[in-house]
């Protein structure tokens, strides 16, 4: 799962393993009846025949391929493509169509990230982190006064954080939230700003923003702490502070891949879609974020095979084509998955029935989020696409049956749900929380630590085999197995 940048089975026995391995349609209501219709055959053996055990081999091969390449799997490396061949390889031996979907992303070499407080009482170097894809700054820093972004609700988010005039030549201190960095960035620039310093809402290390692309990159921008932050604007409301930014990065061009899958029968104007990321941040492996997404479609893809779906034969093929996806460069700003969509005809989209998303489903202190499709928890950016109700409602009425709690979880941009959403194409999954704090209610739920990250590791190196909760992981199994063998015999909860 991507950083905020724009806006069962035998449990014991796989604990011993881990210590060994290194303009819609009218849709129907969301009735109890509409939302949970009767399992089928289909979801009813998928659910039995995919198990934790299974997937885990998976972890494990992605855990193998990261030690083998740097300790890490992110996109555009040699630790991408080797994860990407392994699932493309896997799928064809089991008979699926699978192709390879070839596009360019950037890597950011930083070679210079400086913050200098110049003149004055109290001249220093600060701790600071340049954005990914910033643009630099001329050679020997940008040297002038600071301007302060209005703080409220929404700092330095609109055009009224930034007083006309005040902005024009200086570098703008704005404060994280509320919105992404690409909005406060264009925002400062509309101003007159010619670059931007970000402090952090919390923490004590400098902010770690960044831009999908270079082309986003408008002014220089960094990231600097909390205190420092604090420091900056208490000194300017007394008189002007002067501050050099020095920041070079340079842009690599490279290529990565996704890899799509679908059965070779199915209705292809009715397609069930199901979707995770690939690709690792270049800190550590991604074996939750989100080799667990990866392994737990992978598993679900080769166990539908085996109830042949990719064979002739009357009954056996599944009545809608389902299409899986191993995104890349989802940490790079959900860049996989937006370049598909985009690449798809309008006729494409209209036969995509629906879009199942599953990001981080093994987070060792977990939480059961389900995406919160028919906005009943009136935060955050509101319902997803017609359909998306129902998506929610058979993954609640599952757990519900299965006696697992669950609660929603804001459509936030995220993860790559987005660009399916953005283009009206009904969507849902789950996940099971990613740098969020627990909650001492949901530590009395799900079990864990409350007060601790739901999953302490997450953009780190520490994202190993060894951190990963297996109940959580085999619940999630679960999840995507009765949903896919749902949707792939039958749409009619969605009205279709």
């Amino acid at each position: 799962m991507r950083s905020i940048r724009h806006r069962r089975r035998s449990i014991p026995a796989l604990a011993a393993l881990a210590a060994a391995a290194v303009a819609a349609p009218v849709l129907l209501a969301a009735t109890p009846a509409a939302a949970h219709p009767r399992e089928g055959r289909l979801a009813r053996e998928l659910v039995e025949e995919v198990t934790a055990r299974g997937a885990y081999r998976h972890l494990a091969k992605f855990q193998q391929i990261a030690d083998a390449n740097g300790g890490n799997r992110a996109a555009g490396t040699p630790g991408h493509a080797a994860s990407a061949a392994y699932v493309h390889d896997t799928l064809a031996k089991a008979g699926y169509q699978v192709s390879y979907q070839d596009f360019d992303i950037y890597e950011a070499r930083t070679r210079t990230e400086k913050t200098t407080v110049v003149g004055g009482a109290d001249p220093r170097e600060l701790a600071t982190a340049a954005f990914t894809f910033t643009k630099s700054t001329p050679a020997g820093g940008l040297t002038a006064p600071l301007a302060l972004a209005r703080v409220d609700e929404s700092p330095g988010c609109t055009a009224d954080d930034y007083p006309a005039g005040a902005f024009a030549g200086k570098i703008a201190l704005v404060k994280r939230g509320a919105c992404t960095f690409v909005e406060k960035q264009k925002a400062a620039a509309a101003a007159g700003a010619i670059g931007v310093i970000v402090y952090n809402h919390s923490g004590t290390t400098p902010v770690r923003g960044g831009f999908s692309s270079p082309a986003e990159g408008i002014v220089p921008s960094a990231g600097i702490t909390l205190a420092d932050g604090e420091a900056l604007t208490a000194a300017a409301a007394k008189g002007e502070v002067t501050v050099r930014l020095d920041l070079d990065q340079e842009h690599v061009k490279k290529t990565t891949r996704n890899v799509i899958a679908e059965t070779r029968g199915g209705r292809s104007d009715r397609v069930v879609a199901v979707g995770a990321h690939l690709d690792s941040v270049t800190e550590g492996p991604g074996i939750n974020d989100n080799g667990s997404g990866s392994a737990g479609l992978l598993e679900v893809a080769l166990k539908l095979a085996d109830e042949g779906a990719n064979k002739k034969g009357k009954g056996k093929q599944t009545a809608n084509k389902v299409r899986f996806a191993w995104w890349s460069a989802e940490e790079l700003g959900l860049l996989g998955s937006e370049h598909y969509v985009a690449q798809l005809s309008d006729q494409q989209k209209k036969n995509i029935a629906l879009y199942l998303n599953f990001d981080m489903i093994a987070s060792p202190n977990p939480a059961q989020f389900v995406y919160d499709g028919d906005d009943s928890d009136k935060t955050g950016e509101g319902a997803g696409p017609a359909g998306s109700a129902q998506i929610e409602a058979l993954i609640n009425g599952f757990l519900d049956r299965k006696g697992k709690p669950h609660e929603g979880s804001d459509f936030d941009g995220r993860s790559d749900y987005g660009p399916f959403i953005a283009n009206g194409i009904p969507a849902g999954g789950t996940f099971t929380g990613a740098e969020g704090i627990k909650t001492p209610e949901q530590a009395a739920r799900y079990g864990g630590t409350a007060g601790a990250p739901y999953d302490p590791n997450y953009h780190g190196a520490g994202d190993t085999l060894k951190n990963l909760d297996l109940k959580a992981f085999d619940t999630n199994l679960d999840v995507i197995a009765h949903a896919v063998g749902t949707y792939a015999q039958d749409l009619s909860s969605l009205g279709k």
